[in-house]
């Protein structure tokens, strides 16, 4: 869980609990977020407010990393992505998105979880195209055909040669906070390379 004081006599606490239920023999895990408000009354705290929000199927971000660092040449990161993926047979996954965006972040947890990191590692090179506050890179979003407009993260899939082979029209990592880990699996075995097992 993680604290904070926004405030001296109230103090925020936000739990996130993991639950394994088993559903058709599998076991799926599910995430739910409970944030508890106490305030001082005297020499005790007291649970003032409490907040639960729906569960969900990929885990939230413990912490917001730099996804999308300033700076950095989207095309340069294309290629240098590209040149890796031709050498080691796998195909170039765009991701874009920004540091803003709590669905980016979500979504790239998911891509480090044991379930997908294994199928994305062996058959992907990711690179995160950074689109600011949509101000930028906006030239690589429609050479790809992504929709920004639609919501981010949006994701291209590229062939090693840098042929586009798909793009998601229709946002579905948008509400990646709503997708469970096979949705990403479907996705990435649907794309991984032909030859890949």
């Amino acid at each position: 869980g993680a604290q904070q004081e926004p405030q001296p006599g109230f103090h925020v606490l936000m739990i996130q609990l993991t639950l394994g239920v088993a559903e058709n023999g599998t076991l799926k895990k599910y995430y739910v977020k409970i944030g508890q408000g106490y305030i001082e009354q005297g020499a005790t705290w007291k649970i003032a407010a409490e907040q639960r929000e729906a569960e969900t199927r990929l885990k939230a971000p413990a912490e917001k990393k730099d996804l999308y660092p300033a700076g950095v040449n989207a095309e340069k990161e294309i290629a240098e992505a590209l040149e890796t993926a031709a050498k080691s047979h796998k195909r170039v996954l765009l991701i874009f998105g920004g540091n803003w965006c709590y669905d980016c972040h979500v979504l790239d947890e998911a891509f480090h979880t044991p379930e997908i990191a294994p199928t994305l590692n062996r058959n992907f090179v990711v690179a995160h195209i950074d689109i600011g506050e949509y101000d930028k890179n906006l030239d690589l979003a429609k050479k790809y055909e992504v929709p920004l407009k639609r919501g981010v993260p949006a994701a291209a899939v590229l062939e090693s040669d840098g042929k586009l082979l798909f793009t998601q029209k229709n946002q579905e990592f948008e509400k990646a906070r709503s997708l469970a880990p096979e949705d990403v699996l479907a996705f990435l075995n649907k794309w991984k390379p032909a030859t890949a097992k």
